[in-house]
């Protein structure tokens, strides 16, 4: 039950039913995510650990808002765990593989010059992102570091909550990952972690509204 708690206090604080930033009290969370008392403080326990919340005894739980200081953090851990993973990625994914995730990311490319980014498609943007990068980090085998990502993602979906997203910041993202794609297909490691880098560079640019 505990598991469960920590998926739907995850659900809720990412689907805005429970707005970042917000202080709430134990029982205002039992009634919302539906689970028994013990189980959601163990899983409030995990989150704290996480720092994706805070508990104050006998006062309530306030959750984490996002500031340009975890934004900067976020994208900097994100560097240091997908640098040496995308140098394994380039020099060992299948081609089946990178041509399977080329062709999803051309599909939608194609999708956004026809119809545009909409509440219907963004689920489906959301997932080609994340699909990549947990293809990159899975490359390395590990997984502490992949738990640890787990969490990184997790930062990454609490600061897209206060972004905007639009067609051309989408396709930029969507033909950012090609680049890097075409250098993994072309066994450029050096490319492939130059890409990323750039990557990385311009989403948090974005993700601070420079552009």
């Amino acid at each position: 039950m505990s598991e469960v708690a920590y998926e739907r206090i995850l659900d809720r604080l990412f689907g805005r039913e429970l707005p970042a930033g917000a202080f709430v009290s134990q029982n205002d969370l039992v009634k919302l995510i539906g689970v028994p008392v013990a189980p959601l403080r163990d899983a409030l326990r995990v989150l704290q650990t996480e720092g994706l919340l805070t508990i104050h005894p006998r006062s309530g739980i306030r959750f984490l808002k996002a500031d340009f200081e975890l934004a900067r953090n976020t994208y900097q851990l994100r560097g240091i765990l997908e640098r040496p993973a995308v140098r394994v990625f380039a020099e060992t994914a299948s081609v089946e593989l990178l041509d399977a995730i080329i062709a999803r990311h051309h599909r939608g490319i194609a999708t956004l010059e026809s119809v545009g980014f909409s509440p219907e498609v963004a689920p489906e943007m959301v997932a080609i992102d994340s699909a990549l990068h947990f293809e990159i980090i899975g490359a390395l085998g590990n997984p502490l570091i992949g738990s640890t990502y787990q969490r990184v993602h997790n930062y990454l979906q609490l600061i897209r909550l206060d972004r905007t997203l639009t067609t051309p910041i989408v396709l930029r993202t969507l033909r950012e990952h090609l680049v890097l794609l075409d250098a993994c297909k072309a066994r450029d490691a050096d490319g492939a972690e130059a890409a990323l880098q750039s990557h990385f560079s311009n989403a948090l640019q974005r993700t601070l509204g420079i552009f």
